[in-house]
């Protein structure tokens, strides 16, 4: 099974698995527990899919994930560095990364573990129904792709 492809049950599960190894070897627990990464958001103000996907960043990292509301996005975004196709509706830094959009928690996580040269951050662009905080019953899911950004571009992975 790739890293992609692992959605937040399995990842929280095997979070769970590596804390409870961790948490049996005597004298590493402290040295080896993750330290939550920095993390912003910035969204339009009152946007409720962003609240929703900043609710599932914070279930995924343990932490409180600060959100600030701007009246000036475009700014913000080019200030970071976000390319004008890739922008969404919210953007984030987390773990010196950019993160645009609703891109999974799974996926930030494999960012931050692997660190790939030239990479600034990921997105995914627009609003695509099934990303997180864009998961609704009444709504089919679309495919979607996460796209890495920086020093060039690439599909850093595709759900759906």
């Amino acid at each position: 099974m790739a890293l992609q492809d692992i959605d937040r049950r399995q990842a929280i599960g095997l979070i769970g698995a590596a804390a409870a190894a961790v948490a049996i070897t005597p004298g590493t627990a402290a040295a080896a527990a993750p330290t939550p990464p920095q993390m912003a958001m910035w969204r339009d103000p009152g946007c409720g899919c962003c609240s929703a996907w900043a609710q599932r960043v914070e279930a995924a990292f343990g932490t409180k994930l600060p959100v600030t509301d701007s009246n000036d996005m475009p700014a913000l975004k080019t200030k970071h560095g976000v390319p004008e196709d890739l922008r969404s509706c919210h953007t984030a830094l987390i773990g010196g990364y950019v993160i645009e959009g609703h891109v999974p928690p799974a996926d930030i996580w494999r960012l931050i573990a692997t660190r790939p040269a030239g990479v600034k951050g990921l997105a995914v662009p627009g609003m695509p129904m099934g990303s997180p905080g864009m998961d609704f019953a009444h709504a089919p899911n679309q495919p979607f792709k996460v796209f890495a950004f920086g020093a060039s571009r690439s599909v850093f992975a595709a759900h759906g």
